[in-house]
């Protein structure tokens, strides 16, 4: 018997949001569990999030702009192996909160490595996990204050532009601790500025890990088109925040179902 969208409404209002937020946990955390004897080098997490557009007449309660709806999933991905990703962790809020108000809630692991876009630009951010262990690569604001400290040099066949040792921001605004500048391309030849508390690495792996950011940009795509998330069954927030967490969780068990077949596949 068919289920009609009425009876999707009434249910997803019914549903504890944290029950279905605690299932997708759950599956992440199986996933991990077997990935985690895979050798590869993308030992980093990527931050970012996107928005989903809602009607305003129908969703009030996320009004974004003045005739707008909408809300954002904020996701921290990890590679389980040298191409495939999985979202981790994963924050879903009104569209109109800043990307940075949820910093602290996907950037907690001292000795991990995350990688962002300039949207997660915080100077006082920065110097908390510069003084605390943590890590970070991100693309630098086009108006930043930069002031130079020392140049490295860089090897002949580098595709690295320049790579210095800086403080960044103005005398109003700015970090107490020294970054480190690298100026590099993406793959169409534009011109990026990452910044990064990663001294320990080559100038062109910051710039290979920035790049692989993208892997986030591919996921949602990849999520808005297959799991159509776009489409709700229910107006109220419960309904909406349900819905994304069934989402997620619908991607972890086909990531799960088509690496056993793979694993069936080779035996």
């Amino acid at each position: 018997m068919a289920i009609s969208a009425a009876q999707l409404c009434r249910k997803h209002n019914q549903v504890d949001s944290s029950l279905l937020e605690q299932i997708f946990a759950d599956l992440v955390a199986r996933i991990l569990k077997d990935a985690s004897s895979t050798k590869h080098r993308n030992d980093f997490k990527i931050i970012d999030s996107t928005t989903i557009g809602l009607c305003l007449q129908k969703y009030k309660w996320a009004v974004f702009r003045k005739t707008k709806a909408g809300i954002k999933v904020h996701l921290r991905l990890v590679f389980i192996s040298e191409n495939d990703v999985i979202p981790e962790e994963a924050v879903v809020t009104p569209a109109k909160k800043n990307d940075r108000t949820q910093m602290d809630a996907l950037i907690d692991e001292v000795g991990a490595t995350y990688v962002f876009d300039r949207g997660y630009v915080d100077y006082a951010a920065f110097d908390r996990y510069c003084d605390t262990g943590v890590f970070f690569v991100s693309r630098l604001k086009k108006n930043a204050g930069i002031r130079p400290i020392h140049a490295f040099k860089l090897p002949v066949e580098s595709k690295v532009i320049s790579d210095q040792m800086v403080y960044v921001g103005t005398p109003q605004k700015r970090m107490e601790n020294v970054v480190r500048l690298v100026h590099t391309t993406d793959s169409e030849g534009n011109l990026l500025s990452i910044v990064t508390n990663r001294f320990d690495l080559e100038a062109d792996e910051i710039g290979d890990m920035y790049r692989k950011r993208w892997a986030i940009e591919t996921f949602f795509k990849w999520m808005k088109q297959h799991i159509r998330i776009k489409s709700f069954y229910g107006t109220s927030e419960q309904a909406v925040m349900n819905q994304v967490w069934i989402s997620l969780s619908h991607f972890a068990c086909l990531y799960s179902s088509n690496k056993k077949q793979e694993q069936r596949t080779h035996c």
